[in-house]
C-alpha cells in the first residue's frame, strides 16, 4: 500500500478513517456526544485521568538518549492487545504492563547483554522472550507414540504473541544496523531532527517526524485497504512521537527537537472504539458485518450506570487481584480496521463539540492526544469499565 505524502500524513488519517465509517453505516449522533461530555462519568474525571499516561519508567537512565530508546521500543512493541485474556490468566497482568515488563527486564538484563542496541535486538530468541516476560510458552499433548504421555510443545496463545515480538524485533533490528543507526533510539533522534530543520517554527514538524518511522519500519506502517480504498491508522508511530512529548517536552532545554502532537489524531488501539461503543457514541447499524459485536451495547438499562460516577479503583485494590476479563468479540481484520477508523472520527468529533460547549471551561482547552489518554485510562480507572468487553484480533504487530 502507498503511503500518504509527509505534509498530508495526519489530514489522511483523519479523512480515510471518516470515509471508512461513513461507508459502513456507522453513526456518531451529535447527542450521545453530548451526552458523554455533560455526564457525571466524563467531567468527574477527564482532568485526573487524561494526565495518566503510563510513561514515568521507574529507571535509572544514564542518559536522555537512553531514556528515549526505551521509550520508542516500548512503543514499537505496544501491540499484543488482542493476548489480553491469556495474559491476565497467566500473570495477573494486562497486555501494556506485560509490555512494560518485558523492556524493563530487556534494560536490566543490558549489562550483560545489550539487547536494547540494534544488533542485540537481533539476539532476543523466542525462548529468551519469553522468559524475560516470565511467561510460560509450553503445552502439555499427548505424545504421539506413547498413550498416557504426555509432552510440552510451544503452542498456543501466549508462543504465538512471542513469535511476533520476536518477529518485530530482529526484522527492525536488522533494518536498523543495515542503515547504520546503534539503536533504534538513534533513529528517532536523527528524525526528530529532520523534522526540526523541516519545520519553519522552533519545534519538530510531527508530520516530517512521522513519515521517517512510518516509511522506514514496517510495524508501525498501520495501514489497511477495506473495499478496495485505503484506512492509514499509525497508532504507534503517533504514540510514540507523544510519548516523546510528554516526557521530554516539559524540559527547559530539551536534549532534543519536540514535536507539537497537539493537533495529531488518536492512536486508535481495541479500547478506543469498544469503549465509546459501551458508552453510546459509536453506534453500530444493524449490518451482517456488525450485528453481533457488542448488541446490547447501546441499550439505555446499561448507559445509565456507564456515565454515572462510581469510586475509582484504589491504590489498595491493585490490578493483580481483579478478576480475569471477559473475551470480547473476536473480529476480522477488515472489521477491527473500521471500528479503529470509527474511533479516530468519533475523538475527532467529541473534541470539536467540545470547544463548542465551553462548559465547564476547561473543555475550551481539551486536546486529542487528552481524550486519547483518558479513554484508556478510564477503561482501567473504573472497575465496571474494566469489565467491559473489548473486541480482540490477534496476530497483529500494530495494536
Amino acid at each position: 500500500m502507498s503511503l500518504p505524502e509527509p505534509n498530508s500524513l495526519t489530514s489522511a488519517i483523519r479523512s480515510s478513517s471518516r470515509s471508512a465509517r461513513e461507508k459502513s453505516g456507522i453513526s456518531i449522533p451529535l447527542e450521545a456526544i453530548v451526552r458523554l461530555l455533560q455526564s457525571s462519568a466524563f467531567l468527574s474525571s477527564f482532568e485526573r485521568v487524561s494526565a495518566q499516561h503510563g510513561l514515568a519508567l521507574p529507571l535509572n537512565f544514564a542518559s536522555p538518549s537512553d531514556e528515549l530508546n526505551v521509550i520508542s521500543l516500548l512503543s514499537l512493541l505496544n501491540f499484543g492487545s488482542g493476548y489480553r485474556v491469556p495474559l491476565h490468566l497467566e500473570t495477573g497482568r494486562g497486555t501494556w504492563d506485560n509490555i512494560r515488563l518485558l523492556i524493563f527486564s530487556m534494560y536490566i538484563g543490558a549489562s550483560e547483554e545489550d539487547f536494547l542496541s540494534a544488533k542485540g535486538m537481533q539476539q532476543l530468541t523466542e525462548t529468551k522472550i519469553a522468559e524475560l516476560m516470565r511467561i510460560n510458552v509450553y503445552v502439555e499433548k499427548p505424545h504421539k507414540d506413547i498413550p498416557g504421555v504426555t509432552v510440552g510443545e510451544l503452542d498456543g496463545p501466549l508462543y504465538e504473541l512471542v513469535k511476533l515480538i520476536s518477529g518485530v524485533l530482529i526484522q527492525t533490528g536488522q533494518l536498523l544496523e543495515k542503515a547504520g543507526y546503534p539503536s533504534l533510539g538513534a533513529f528517532v533522534i536523527e528524525a526528530l531532527k529532520e523534522g526540526a530543520r523541516q519545520s519553519k517554527t522552533h519545534t519538530s514538524d510531527v508530520q516530517v517526524v512521522l513519515d521517517r518511522l512510518i516509511r522506514f519500519i514496517p510495524a508501525f506502517q498501520d495501514s489497511h485497504t477495506v473495499d478496495g480504498q485505503p484506512v492509514y491508522l499509525f497508532k504507534k508511530a503517533l504514540f510514540l512521537v507523544h510519548a516523546i512529548t510528554i516526557r521530554f517536552g516539559s524540559l527547559s532545554s530539551p536534549p532534543f527537537p519536540i514535536p507539537d502532537t497537539s493537533q495529531i489524531p488518536v492512536f486508535a488501539d481495541n479500547v478506543l472504539p469498544s469503549l465509546l461503543i459501551h458508552l453510546g457514541v459509536i453506534q453500530l447499524p444493524p449490518s451482517k458485518l456488525f450485528r453481533s459485536i457488542f448488541p446490547d451495547a447501546n441499550s439505555p438499562d446499561r448507559l445509565k450506570p456507564l456515565l454515572s460516577e462510581v469510586e475509582v479503583i484504589s491504590d489498595s485494590k491493585p490490578h493483580e487481584s481483579l478478576s480475569v476479563p471477559t473475551e470480547g468479540p473476536i473480529l476480522t481484520t477488515d472489521q477491527a480496521c473500521i471500528l479503529r477508523a470509527a474511533a479516530v472520527d468519533a475523538c475527532e468529533m467529541i473534541v470539536e463539540k467540545a470547544h463548542e460547549l465551553n462548559e465547564p471551561p476547561w473543555l475550551q482547552n481539551m486536546r486529542l492526544p487528552e481524550l486519547d489518554m483518558w479513554l484508556w485510562s478510564v477503561a482501567k480507572d473504573r472497575t465496571d469499565y474494566r469489565k467491559l468487553e473489548r473486541f480482540v484480533l490477534k496476530n497483529t504487530v500494530f495494536f
